[in-house]
C-alpha cells in the first residue's frame, strides 16, 4: 500500500458537497443534505474536521478522504459521524480524525468523550478501543436500515495518546503530511 499524504482541517460550508458524497457512500441511512447543513452551519456545538489529500501525491487539494462531525458540549465530546471513503481506509485517516477531535475537545476543557456505534461494526469498535473507549451500555434497535443495536462507548477521562495531530486553520497555513 502506497503512502498517502493528507491534512486535517476544519470544514467550511463550501465543503458540504464532498461531506454529503462521503456520507451517502458510507452509510446505509445517511444524513440528508438538510441535516448535514444544519450541523455544519447552525449548531454552535458541532464541529467538522476533514482529511484532505495534499498535492504531493498528485491529488487535487480538494480531494476529501474522510470527515468527522463531533460536538463539544461543556466537558463532553460527542463523536457523531465518522466516515472515510472505502479506497482510503486502513491508512490512519480515521485515527487522525478522532485524535484531532479529542485534542480539540481537550483544548476546550472537555474531560470525557462518548459515541454510539453499530454493534456489527467491529472495525470502528476496534478503532475506538485503541483510544481507550470502553463499552458502557447497549441501545437496542438504535439504528435503522438495517435495524441494529448500538454500543454506547465512553472515554472518561480523555487520555491523548501518541504524537499530536496538527489541525490547520480553515484558510491558509502550512500542512502536515500523514501516511
Amino acid at each position: 500500500m502506497s503512502e498517502t499524504s493528507y491534512k486535517i482541517i476544519p470544514a467550511t460550508p463550501s465543503d458540504l458537497s464532498p461531506i454529503l458524497e462521503i456520507e451517502e457512500a458510507c452509510f446505509s441511512a445517511p444524513w440528508t443534505r438538510k441535516m448535514v447543513e444544519a450541523e455544519l452551519t447552525g449548531n454552535p456545538f458541532a464541529h467538522f474536521f476533514l482529511a484532505k489529500g495534499t498535492p504531493e501525491e498528485g491529488l487535487a487539494p480538494a480531494s476529501v478522504f474522510g470527515y468527522l462531525c463531533f460536538w463539544v458540549v461543556f466537558e463532553e465530546i460527542r463523536l457523531m459521524n465518522l466516515a472515510v471513503i472505502e479506497s482510503m481506509r486502513h491508512r490512519g485517516i480515521a485515527t487522525a480524525l478522532v485524535n484531532a477531535a479529542l485534542q480539540y475537545g481537550v483544548s476546550q476543557a472537555a474531560t470525557k468523550a462518548i459515541l454510539e456505534v453499530r454493534i456489527s461494526n467491529a472495525a470502528a469498535r476496534q478503532l475506538y478501543c485503541g483510544f481507550g473507549f470502553r463499552q458502557v451500555s447497549v441501545r437496542p434497535n438504535y439504528y435503522t436500515q438495517p435495524v441494529e443495536d448500538a454500543v454506547l462507548m465512553q472515554l472518561d477521562p480523555i487520555t491523548l495518546k501518541g504524537s499530536s495531530v496538527p489541525v490547520l486553520p480553515a484558510e491558509g497555513g502550512a500542512h502536515h503530511d500523514f501516511a
